[in-house]
Order: C-alpha cells, then structure tokens, then sequence
C-alpha cells in the first residue's frame, strides 16, 4: 500500500494530509474527515481499507489550526480535566465557517491527484457536519457525501449544517447511531424531512451501535456495524465516483 504524505495550503495555513492510492496511476478520489480526535494509525488503517477497493483517498489535518499531529499525545479518557480541555480546544480550533472556507481546498488538492471531474467526501463525528457543508460549497466537485455517527447535524443555529442540504447537488448518506446524545431522535427527525424536501437521492439509516462505532481500538468498536459502515460507503461511491 502507498503512502504519500503532503502539504495542502488550506483557508488559513497549510495541512498536513496522507494520501493512500492502491497503487501507480489515477484512481476515483475519496476524501476523508477524521473524527475529533484526528488522523492516527486506527482510522488510517480505514483509510487503507478504502484504497484497496480502489480508491485515492485523502486524509488532511482538518485541525491544522489546533497544530501539528499528532492532536492527541496522551490515553483520552472522557470526563478527564486534560481530555476535556484537548477535547473542547480542538472543537474551537474549527468553525462552521472555516470548515467552508477549507473546503474547496482539501477538493481541488484530490482533484488534481485523481481520477474523474468529481469526487466524493466522507465525515465522522464532528465532521459528518463537514462532509454534508464540502458537499454544499462545491457543489459540482462532490458526487457524493456520507457522514457517519455525524454529530451536531441540526442545531438551532442559522448556519446549521442541515441548513445547507438545498445547496447540494451529489448523492447524500447518513449513518446514525442508536445511542447518541450529539444526534437525537427529534434532530435526525428534523433532518430526514429536511432530505425529503431537498428532492435529492439520499440515504438515513440507523445503527444498532454507539457513537464511534467504526472506529477500532475505542471501546464503542463494533466490528459488525463498521463492516456494515464499510459496505455502505463502498457501495455509494461505486455509485456515484466508480
């Protein structure tokens, strides 16, 4: 498996990112948002997982405003006065609005090293938020965008990211989790009739799993629903970018 890691010079500074092709020449592009806590060996061995099916995919350092990486450099422990403080500056470190003006640069920086005029985006946690606003701002780019235990998908907030499904033109997937304070029933409600009155072709399904759930080494792992995750998003893009 490839390797390549790169400088995206991104809205205010330049990102780290890796970049896993399955091998020499071009291929479909999938760009990919790590969760909160950033790129680490758990959701690059994803990353490689989508590359061997075919795919270029791009992992940038989405919190490159926050600093260099690793953003973690200790055991995460929830409740923890250290984790909590890492866990608060690191949401801080990205706005609704950089998330938009970053972007179309993590897009353009796939474009140029894949195949095909679109791309598609995939978001989790945190930034199921971002791949839905990628989708939004370069519209004719992203093909298609899935956000997975996304959080914060509808808030009251005039610049909610649900807020920006009517500026999408690609295909749209959600994968929820059951168990999630950051997605509740009533705002995953708000959200499906929000799709449906997008007129768009998308997908919102639920998960028998927690938040987190595809990522492996967290104790919310769950082997089956991230195989299931992994089928989903392969599934879309065979669609959409193949």
């Amino acid at each position: 498996m490839i390797e390549e890691r790169l400088v995206i010079g991104a809205a205010d500074g330049d990102a780290e990112a890796f970049l896993y092709p399955p091998g020499p020449g071009t291929f479909p592009g999938l760009l990919f948002f790590t969760d909160l806590f950033g790129i680490r060996p758990a959701n690059q061995g994803v990353a490689r997982r989508f590359a061997q099916a075919g795919y270029a995919v791009l992992m940038p350092n989405v919190f490159y405003r926050f600093g260099a990486l690793p953003l973690l450099d200790f055991e995460f422990k929830m409740g923890e006065e250290r984790s909590m403080q890492r866990m608060n500056a690191l949401f801080a470190s990205l706005t609704n609005a950089q998330m938009e003006r970053d972007a179309p640069h993590y897009v353009k920086a796939l474009l140029a090293r894949s195949k095909g005029p679109k791309i598609a985006v995939v978001g989790y946690c945190y930034t199921g938020a971002m791949a839905l606003r990628t989708a939004a701002v370069a519209p004719d780019l992203v093909a298609a965008a899935a956000s997975f235990h996304g959080g914060r998908l509808v808030t009251e907030d005039a610049d909610s990211p649900h807020a920006r499904i009517a500026d999408v033109k690609g295909e749209l997937y959600f994968g929820h989790a059951i168990e999630d304070p950051t997605a509740t029933p009533a705002q995953i409600a708000k959200l499906d009739d929000t799709l449906k009155g997008w007129g768009g072709k998308f997908q919102s399904e639920m998960y028998q799993a927690r938040h987190g759930w595809t990522v492996p080494g967290r104790d919310v792992f769950d082997e089956a629903m991230a195989e299931r995750h992994a089928q989903k998003l392969l599934d879309l893009m065979k669609r959409t970018i193949a």
